[in-house]
């Protein structure tokens, strides 16, 4: 019965999780996005597309219109299209530097990449959004 419940919640958690897209929960204290502390200057995108090529590319595709998975990680979403474009930048902040729970399929980034590197990240994916 115990197992029955543990499976039921983690069911539970595994669905918010989604519908969130991912960011369930990954919000300031205070419950706000973070705000941006770097401007998208041509030199913080250009910053940004060298860290996306080394860190995010293998699994978001050099385009960023997502990457095939295989039998151990699921499909990477497009970060050009919906759901990235309607969220907001401190979302897409936090996801990067935090990962996406429940089974972190998407590693947190919090212990490689700097607070600015990961906002030079969200400008160049802004960048490269399809309109």
């Amino acid at each position: 019965m115990d197992s029955v419940r543990f499976g039921i919640a983690g069911a539970v958690i595994m669905l918010l999780s989604l519908a969130g897209g991912g960011a369930a929960g990954q919000r300031n204290p205070d419950g706000s996005d973070p705000k941006g502390s770097v401007p998208a200057t041509p030199e913080s995108v250009a910053a940004g597309k060298q860290i996306y090529t080394r860190r995010c590319a293998s699994c978001h595709a050099a385009n960023g219109e997502g990457g095939p998975g295989n039998d151990l990680i699921p499909a990477a979403p497009s970060l050009v299209d919906d759901p990235v474009k309607s969220k907001t930048d401190g979302t897409i902040f936090l996801i990067v530097k935090n990962g996406v729970p429940p089974d972190f399929n998407m590693v947190p980034f919090k212990d490689t990449l700097k607070d600015d590197e990961i906002w030079n990240v969200v400008n160049y994916l802004r960048s490269i959004a399809k309109k």
